[in-house]
């Protein structure tokens, strides 16, 4: 069966949900996701895909995808040799970059509202910028492609096109009926890891709206 678990990062990495079949567990935490889980600051990516990478069995023939979304800010180093490790062992990493390459606060919401930006120990606002460069070479050395999110989309659905191209190259054409809630696009991934920056959650209200995961109508 095709699964799917969660990986939420800062400067530590954690399994939110390890692989399952419940798709409607893997929506629950998705929605309840909380920055307070990650105490570390900080953006360690290849932490996160060694973590995912760990899940997998190395003897299964099934697919394997990590998608890891992030502002790129990190050691490029250790995260492009992680992804590298992946490719090596069948797993394709692609990345997915929020944010802008001039860099922003990073706005916090309650209730769907703006109430203030994050601020680090000193009570300094922290800017999120996107390091494209970064997170290229990663999605490059995984094997995998990389997609910059926009105001109109996450970026999301063009690896997962990308996605069942590989799966339709290896195991044949699969259709899917269902497209109003875009979570079946995680159907037939076969092994599936979702990495998500913590930092990404400071905004989630918006953000997990703008991963069209779920059906519109969906609240």
């Amino acid at each position: 069966n095709d699964r799917i678990g969660l990986v939420v990062f800062g400067g530590e990495a954690y399994t939110q949900l390890p692989l399952t079949t419940d798709y409607g567990a893997a929506k629950m935490f998705l929605r309840t996701i909380d920055t307070d889980i990650i105490p570390v600051q900080g953006t360690d990516i290849g932490k996160a895909i060694r973590l995912a990478k760990k899940s997998f069995d190395p003897e299964s023939p099934t697919s394997k995808s990590i998608i890891v979304i992030t502002d790129g800010e990190n050691h490029e180093e250790e995260a492009i040799e992680a992804a590298t490790e992946a490719s090596a062992e069948s797993i394709v990493v692609h990345t997915i970059g929020m944010g802008t390459t001039k860099g922003a606060p990073i706005p916090l919401y309650r209730g769907g509202r703006n109430v203030g930006y994050r601020k680090d120990n000193e009570g300094n606002s922290v800017v999120s910028s996107l390091n494209e460069n970064t997170l290229i070479q990663i999605a490059q050395a995984g094997g995998g492609q990389f997609v910059r999110a926009t105001n109109s989309g996450s970026g999301l659905d063009l690896i997962f096109d990308e996605i069942e191209r590989m799966e339709q190259a290896e195991f044949g054409t699969k259709v899917y009926s269902d497209y109003e809630d875009r979570f079946q696009y995680f159907i037939g991934i076969g092994l599936f890891f979702l990495l998500l920056e913590i930092l990404v959650f400071e905004r989630k209200n918006r953000f997990i709206a703008g991963l069209n995961l779920f059906g519109k109508n969906e609240q």
